[in-house]
């Protein structure tokens, strides 16, 4: 459904104001990998995966979110804040990101074997945004479309202004920054029986009941196959988790669909509006979509030509 998107009270609305820039331009990687459904579904299971492997964000999600009784209300919200990050204008996306964060401020207790946690602790925000990042990335990666090194570092490089936003202290630049932030914490990582049950949760389809249980299965299968092996290895999640040829061909295939096949629905196809463009600019050839951003470039939008 079109219109403005609800999110901790603010109504955002990709198509307005006309003309206002995202933290991303729509020549970016990003705005290629977050228009992919599938890298997000793939990207966010394995980005949670990889915080929860930290007892201190383990705890701190599961025991401050509704994500065991809304596990959906609780992805919508996930993914609007990484929506808005990427495609909304910037003012709404600086709103959302402060009431994330003074959401986050009120986050705060201990693990079950006392240690101390905060949500808005530097390391851990580091971490979560890392995670964010390596998923996404990597979900896109290994199942739409290889991205070269060079692709890869412009996608980290396009989400340093949001993670700022947000506190985050260390950026990672490349797959080699992530490896260096996730060995100084793999010492501290654990498997964990709220692991289990938030894969529990994703398999049996609450978290989007639109799509159909084996392929949730096989898109969770997927998120584990991305983990770096040292982190599936401290989070013994074993063969049960390998993604068969079936799901795998499953995964690629959806991903393949909807990468081809335009959503002019939703935020992606908005925010393109938004900047004068088509809403199915960002299904469309590189080439094709390079003369489009020239002759974008040319007009005005048409609030300059009322002016």
């Amino acid at each position: 459904m079109d219109g403005p998107k609800s999110y901790l009270g603010w109504k955002v609305d990709y198509t307005a104001p006309v003309g206002e820039p995202a933290f991303a331009g729509p020549d970016s990687i990003s705005w290629q990998v977050f228009k992919n459904p599938v890298a997000l579904a793939v990207g966010g299971v394995c980005a949670v995966l990889l915080e929860f492997a930290d007892a201190r964000i383990r705890s701190g999600v599961w025991d401050h979110s509704v994500f065991k009784t809304d596990p959906i209300g609780r992805s919508k919200r996930t993914g609007t804040a990484a929506m808005v990050g990427v495609y909304g204008p910037q003012a709404a996306a600086r709103r959302v990101i402060q009431g994330v964060t003074n959401m986050h401020a009120r986050v705060k207790g201990k693990t079950p074997t006392g240690e101390a946690y905060q949500a808005l602790d530097v390391e851990l925000l580091d971490w979560v945004s890392a995670t964010a990042s390596y998923g996404f990335l990597m979900g896109y990666h290994r199942f739409i479309r290889p991205l070269s090194d060079a692709d890869q570092n412009r996608f980290f490089a396009e989400g340093e202004t949001v993670a700022g936003l947000y506190g985050v202290q260390t950026k990672i630049r490349s797959l080699a920054d992530f490896d260096t932030m996730m060995r100084k914490l793999l010492p501290r990582f654990e498997p964990h029986p709220i692991n289990t049950e938030f894969l529990d949760i994703m398999r049996s389809g609450r978290a989007a009941p639109g799509v159909p249980k084996g392929l949730q299965s096989s898109l969770v299968n997927a998120a584990v196959e991305i983990l770096p092996p040292e982190v599936r290895t401290k989070l013994a999640l074993g063969p049960e988790y390998d993604l068969s040829p079936a799901g795998r061909f499953a995964v690629k295939t959806m991903a393949r669909i909807a990468e081809s096949v335009p959503d002019t629905a939703g935020p992606p196809a908005q925010a393109c509006e938004r900047l004068g463009l088509p809403r199915s600019f960002l299904w469309k050839s590189e080439a094709e979509r390079a003369r489009l951003l020239e002759s974008a470039r040319k007009r005005p939008l048409p609030q300059e030509a009322s002016a």
